[in-house]
């Protein structure tokens, strides 16, 4: 049975570096075997029908043929549908009332604890909040991420850190979950 997931890609088409064609991307999951495979903009987000694999072993799959095809190392993040929409489903931020630049949610690849946030101060970014979730992070900056200083102290890393993170605002949060839709 065929399950479509999306793949995140982090750091691609980001000040002139790094470059990936979205095409060259489609064409290359095709050859990977995947079916369905459709991008979204230009900042590296590929969706895509697979019917072997799991999340780990596909995003480890694409990470491998992009650097073996294009010279350079990029970490993926893949997820299914079922888990973009428990997402989306699950955010403790009131959507409907809140601009979609206002929103963003950051992808881990695996779980985080709130102990990995501890050096900050949350009274200290008000009006700005973080809440965790399911390797995830939900971040509400009201004025949009570009200012946040919010998002600038939590995406700092830490020597100890294995786990990567990739983010997206909410319409991109949504559109994955349209765009992975059983057929």
């Amino acid at each position: 049975m065929t399950t479509m997931y999306a793949a995140l890609l982090r750091g691609i088409n980001v000040g002139g570096s790094r470059k990936l064609p979205m095409a060259d991307l489609r064409t290359l999951m095709e050859e990977l075997g995947h079916a369905r495979v459709r991008t979204y903009l230009q900042s590296g987000q590929a969706v895509f029908g697979a019917d072997r694999g799991d999340e780990e072993s596909l995003a480890a799959e694409l990470a491998r043929a992009i650097e073996e095809r294009f010279g350079f190392a990029v970490d993926a993040i893949v997820r299914d549908h079922a888990y973009l929409r428990a997402v989306a489903e699950a955010c403790p931020f009131p959507v409907a009332e809140l601009e979609p630049r206002q929103l963003h949610v950051t992808y881990f690849s695996g779980p985080v604890t709130a102990e990995r946030f501890a050096h900050i101060d949350p009274a200290a970014h008000l009006p700005e909040e973080f809440r965790l979730g399911d390797r995830v992070l939900y971040l509400y900056a009201p004025d949009g991420l570009g200012r946040s200083r919010l998002a600038d102290a939590l995406s700092r890393p830490r020597r100890t850190d294995t786990v990567i993170g990739t983010s997206r605002n909410w319409n991109t949060v949504t559109k994955l979950v349209e765009l992975t839709e059983p057929a």
